[in-house]
């Protein structure tokens, strides 16, 4: 069985939004309150991440698990890779460098932004401990089938990833072909549908994302990287038969 836990549903200025005023901001309802987008993978024993927020502390505070077994970065914005300082704990406790994988853009990127980790000064427990591997064909680690799914995020090409019948694909506005070939048979779909209106240069609205899980065709899709132009409820009991907004907390057992 595969469990996938959603840390974060919102996106890079997560919700509510600092200052905004908006019914959704200042609403009271649990589903509309986003931290930023991630989620948790528990899988044959072993427990992995899809990218690391500003806000994973209080993710994983809310959420925890046992152990950190790898990660998968889908890409170098700074509300998917800011966080990564705060695998710290896991090193303390596995005494090992724990292992990470992404595109040769996002590696090259995450080398660059945190310099230190590779730096040989400031040894000891200041700094993660990371195995960064750069990845463009499925792979297999900790017995566990990946495969890496390049997707357009305006003119560049990031990462979503397939694992068995789960696919997780966040800030896109367009699927390759080759892609959707490689999503063929896939059960669940994360995709991102960031907001109702007006189009967006590099994300998908819900319409663009219904359309493009439409062609896709899993029985079950799962709307993520919302905007606080979303109010949980009122968008959900529009949204198509096998469609449904993430939210933060939300659990899928596959």
């Amino acid at each position: 069985m595969m469990i996938v836990s959603f840390l974060g549903s919102g996106t890079s200025t997560g919700v509510p939004v600092v200052g905004c005023h908006c019914s959704v901001c200042t609403s009271d309802e649990p589903k509309n309150q986003r931290l930023r987008q991630s989620v948790r993978i528990e899988m044959s024993g072993k427990h992995f991440l899809i990218d690391t927020t500003p806000d994973l502390r209080l993710q994983l505070l809310r959420d925890p698990i046992p152990r950190l077994d790898f990660i998968l970065f889908t890409h170098s914005h700074s509300d998917h890779i800011m966080g990564l300082d705060d695998i710290r704990p896991f090193n303390f406790r596995q005494h090992e460098p724990i292992q990470a994988f992404a595109g040769a853009a996002t590696v090259k990127a995450i080398r660059r932004t945190f310099k230190y980790i590779w730096d040989s000064s400031q040894l000891g427990g200041g700094k993660p401990q990371l195995d960064l591997q750069e990845v463009d064909e499925p792979f297999s680690t900790h017995g566990i089938s990946i495969v890496p799914l390049p997707v357009s995020h305006g003119d560049w090409t990031i990462f979503g990833y397939r694992i068995g019948p789960f696919a997780y694909i966040t800030d896109t506005n367009g699927i390759p072909e080759k892609s959707m070939r490689l999503l063929e048979g896939v059960e669940v779909l994360a995709l991102d549908g960031l907001r109702p209106s007006p189009p967006h240069p590099t994300h998908f609205t819900i319409d663009e994302a219904i359309a493009a899980a439409g062609k896709i065709g899993a029985r079950e899709n799962y709307l993520i990287h919302l905007t606080h132009d979303i109010d949980h409820y009122e968008l959900e009991g529009r949204l198509p038969t096998g469609f449904h907004l993430a939210y933060d907390g939300l659990r899928l057992e596959l």
